[in-house]
């Protein structure tokens, strides 16, 4: 029975299941892009002025600890009302920290003999990072960024409470109206964004990563 409201509330309702699923995705690209562009160059400089990485880190770790509602509560008294704006800058601040985490991580990680082979063949700091550190630590990068996105989907439903939009407005709206049907309408497309965030951005590694470094599985490197 409530496999048939659901069908029939997707069917009568698509229109509106569309819209909240593009607001949705707005609500964490526009946050994720933004955490990239900024966190990823910033710990890269942190990785070359060691003093900026704990207060990088400190921070991003700081806001992990804050739940997300409560975030998404101090963003308005921050004076920043409700609606997209306070839940964009919220999304943003809470997918910092698995990004800056992998950054700084993929790229501290790399073996200090390839690091010493690259000195010693003449390149620079600046070359050794875009050539031999940022090339090897890209999987774990991309590792961080792959799960900062697909936590940011699950955590955007949350932006429908400070009036953001997305599927989060369908889901309280079913629970308002006590109806499960309305609930899942909400729930199914957040759960599939999720699926295809992480399968893109498995590709992405894959495709990415280049063939030498790739896990071999079963025996047989992946072609």
């Amino acid at each position: 029975m409530l496999i048939e409201h659901t069908l029939q509330y997707f069917a009568q309702h698509t229109g509106s299941i569309i819209r909240a699923t593009e607001q949705q995705i707005v609500l964490v690209l526009i946050p994720i892009g933004l955490a990239v562009l900024i966190a990823v160059p910033m710990t890269i400089l942190a990785t070359r002025v060691r003093k900026l990485y704990p207060w990088i880190i400190g921070f991003s770790n700081a806001v992990q600890t804050i739940p997300s509602l409560a975030l998404l509560v101090l963003m308005i008294t921050f004076g920043l009302g409700i609606g997209v704006l306070p839940s964009i800058v919220a999304l943003f601040i809470y997918a910092l920290m698995p990004i800056v985490r992998n950054t700084y991580v993929g790229i501290d990680g790399v073996a200090s003999e390839l690091k010493e082979a690259a000195i010693g063949m003449g390149s620079t700091k600046w070359q050794l990072l875009w050539f031999v550190e940022l090339p090897l630590a890209l999987r774990v990068i991309l590792t961080g960024i792959r799960s900062s996105l697909v936590s940011t989907v699950g955590f955007a439903t949350l932006a429908a409470l400070v009036g953001g939009g997305g599927l989060g407005s369908l889901i309280l709206q079913g629970l308002s109206m006590a109806s499960n049907s309305i609930v899942l309408a909400g729930t199914i497309p957040a759960v599939l964004l999720a699926f295809l965030a992480e399968f893109l951005m498995g590709q992405l590694e894959k495709w990415m990563t280049p063939r030498g470094l790739r896990v071999r599985v079963g025996g047989a490197g992946e072609r």
